[in-house]
C-alpha cells in the first residue's frame, strides 16, 4: 500500500473528532458489552451453578447476588450497548466488576484466578473511559443531546 496514502488515512482519524466521536465509540461499548451481557445469560442458563459458586466464597444469599448479577450484567450490557445512560450505567458496571474481582478472583496465586482478577481490572479501566467520555455520538445520549 502507498505509504503517503496510508499516513493520509491515519491523520485523518486521529484528526478527524468526527470520526473518533462516531463509530470508535460504539464499536468499544460492544465489545466491553458482549462479555456482561453472555455472562449473565449464563448465569441464567445455569442458576445452581452460579449460585453454588457464590456460596464457594462465602457470600450471603446466594440466589438474590445471582438476581442482581444477571440484572446488572444483562440490562447494564444492553444498555451500555445502546449508550442510553451511559456514564451512570458504566459507573455500576465498574463498581460491580471492582467487586466481582475482589470476591470472587482473589486467590491470585492460582494462575486462573490471576487472569480472571486482571481481566477484571483491565474491564474496569474500560468502564472509566466510557464514564470521562460518554457513550458518543452514535448512542441513545448522542441522539438526545
Amino acid at each position: 500500500m502507498n505509504t503517503q496514502v496510508n499516513a493520509k488515512a491515519e491523520g485523518f482519524a486521529l484528526s478527524n473528532p468526527s470520526a473518533l466521536n462516531g463509530i470508535v465509540p460504539a464499536i468499544g461499548r460492544l465489545m466491553i458489552s458482549t462479555i456482561f451481557i453472555l455472562s449473565g445469560l449464563s448465569k441464567i442458563a445455569a442458576p445452581a451453578m452460579t449460585i453454588g459458586y457464590i456460596q464457594s466464597v462465602g457470600l450471603p444469599l446466594p440466589a438474590i447476588a445471582l438476581g442482581v448479577a444477571a440484572f446488572i450484567e444483562i440490562v447494564g450490557g444492553i444498555t451500555l450497548l445502546l449508550g442510553y445512560k451511559t456514564r451512570i450505567v458504566a459507573g455500576v458496571m465498574f463498581l460491580f466488576t471492582l467487586a466481582t474481582a475482589v470476591f470472587f478472583h482473589n486467590h491470585l496465586a492460582d494462575q486462573n484466578q490471576f487472569i480472571h482478577f486482571f481481566k477484571n481490572i483491565a474491564m474496569a479501566g474500560g468502564l472509566l473511559h466510557v464514564i470521562a467520555l460518554g457513550g458518543g455520538r452514535i448512542s441513545l445520549d448522542g441522539r438526545r443531546s
